[in-house]
């Protein structure tokens, strides 16, 4: 019994938009971690240490940047004990600094993690101070720089899967109600042969018109005499 079109069709839509939001799920967290991330896009400062930075206005991300060997045993880059403070320009309001501790990634032997996020009222140049206990780390500093434009696209590709889901799950059960739906059946005709032939045999021949003579002498427009002559064949 074929399933109705329309569950069909929306079955047909619902992976589609699965399959594409699961692509774009990972292209975007390819592109977010290792092409459109900045992290150090306005400068680093080495711990401890000082540097002068120039900053935009805005949200600028502070990330701890080392080096690793080996790799991180799937648990993330520990955080050590961090200290910062950024000096603003004359007359410029200090950012305000909020701790936002971030996932790890790793290229190769570099890796980073994102620790705070600060909010730059002007832009200008900064002057910013480093120290920490990092003696277990190589190469370490701090970088200044700015998140993916698409950091939120995960999410919106997460959303779009959910959806196809549910387009999906309702697809399935739409179709599985067709299926049992009782459907009316077709009345249904035999077509049968017609009448048979019917050959006269000789015998059947001579008793018709043994009847035939009978009703003619009955009727009176036959004698017998005239009967009997027709039956001797005359």
């Amino acid at each position: 019994m074929r399933t109705a079109p329309v569950p069909r069709l929306l079955t047909i839509v619902a992976v589609l938009i699965m399959v594409v939001a699961g692509i774009g799920f990972v292209v975007v967290l390819v592109l977010n971690a290792f092409v459109l991330d900045r992290y150090n896009a306005y400068g680093e400062v080495t711990i401890p240490g000082r540097a002068e930075l120039q900053l935009p206005a805005g949200e600028v991300t502070i990330s701890f940047h080392t080096q690793i060997i080996g790799s991180t045993g799937g648990t993330g880059l520990p955080i050590p004990d961090l200290r910062m403070a950024i000096d603003p320009p004359a007359g410029v309001a200090e950012p305000e600094v909020v701790e936002s501790i971030g996932g790890t990634t790793t290229v190769n032997n570099d890796a980073r993690v994102r620790v705070w996020v600060a909010q730059v009222a002007e832009s200008g140049v900064y002057t910013v101070r480093t120290d920490g206990n990092v003696t277990a780390f190589i190469s370490p500093r701090l970088a200044f720089g700015h998140a993916s434009p698409l950091g939120q696209a995960p999410w919106w590709c997460a959303a779009v899967f959910g959806l196809g889901l549910v387009d999906l799950i309702i697809a399935r059960v739409w179709a599985a109600r067709v299926r049992r739906a009782p459907r009316p059946v077709s009345p249904t005709f035999t077509v049968t042969g017609g009448p048979t032939s019917y050959i006269p045999t000789e015998d059947g021949i001579r008793l018709e018109q043994l009847k035939t003579l009978a009703a003619l002498r009955d009727s009176g427009a036959l004698t017998e005499a005239e009967k009997r002559r027709l039956l001797g064949g005359g």
